[in-house]
């Protein structure tokens, strides 16, 4: 076995991240010793080059803001990650580079695992990396979704409680929320949620965001990130071992 094994995550203040300690956790499980994980916290774009150009890196994890902006640093894309137009995951070998998605993989395991077969429509609240690989796997399930954001037709200023009422599967993919900003929270009519809807909120730190909370105070069924996290993870280190 080769000395030096190095994984990382690409991301921007992301010293709360569960990737190292996951990884970490893994190496001493399976007496890896060679193996390490770094936190490589990129402040801006260009400095993308030099993380991928580590010596001894046979990949890395990527995280907001730079599931979309890494790409033209990349040597190719899977076929998921290219229809997606969004990348989580990077495995290097022989000095090519190339993206894969496996937040996709993660979030279809949690939906399949939480879905009742009345949940067949979605909101997705937010446009960025995670939320394009939510709406691949709603559209590879079949199921009709609606995004919410600040630029598409519906936004965040005119999403009303009927249209909460009606889509039955609610996937909250901002980073509003996430520790150490606890308190925050997306504006959102609560008040269209039943007993009858699904709320997946991708953040896992908080384990309850105040989304999650306020979901809960309505009945809905609610989900956390954190069973993503450990399934695209997952799927992360069988791409960096095939």
């Amino acid at each position: 076995m080769d000395s030096n094994k190095k994984l990382g995550l690409i991301g921007k203040n992301i010293a709360y991240s569960f990737s190292q300690k996951f990884f970490e956790n893994k190496f001493r499980k399976l007496m890896l010793k060679d193996y390490s994980y770094t936190i490589f916290d990129v402040a801006e774009p260009e400095d993308i080059q030099a993380m991928l150009s580590v010596p001894g890196l046979l990949g890395c994890n990527v995280t907001i803001p730079y599931k979309e902006k890494i790409i033209p640093y990349l040597d190719g894309l899977s076929d998921e990650a290219l229809e997606i137009g969004a990348v989580n995951c990077i495995r290097i070998e022989n000095g090519k580079k190339t993206g894969y998605n496996t937040d996709a993989f993660g979030f279809e395991k949690t939906l399949l695992l939480h879905r009742k077969p009345h949940q067949d429509t979605a909101l997705i609240l937010g446009d960025g990396g995670a939320a394009k690989a939510i709406r691949y796997v709603l559209d590879k399930l079949e199921i009709s979704s609606l995004t919410v954001s600040r630029k598409s037709e519906i936004s965040f200023d005119t999403l009303d409680e009927e249209t909460v009422r009606r889509h039955k599967i609610i996937v909250q993919c901002t980073p509003v929320g996430t520790f150490p900003n606890v308190e925050d929270c997306l504006e959102f009519p609560f008040q269209g949620l039943s007993g009858e809807h699904l709320v997946i909120d991708l953040i896992y730190n908080p384990d309850y965001t105040r989304f999650i909370l306020q979901a809960a105070e309505r009945n809905a069924k609610t989900v956390n990130g954190y069973y993503m996290l450990e399934q695209q993870a997952e799927k992360a280190w069988e791409i960096w071992n095939f």
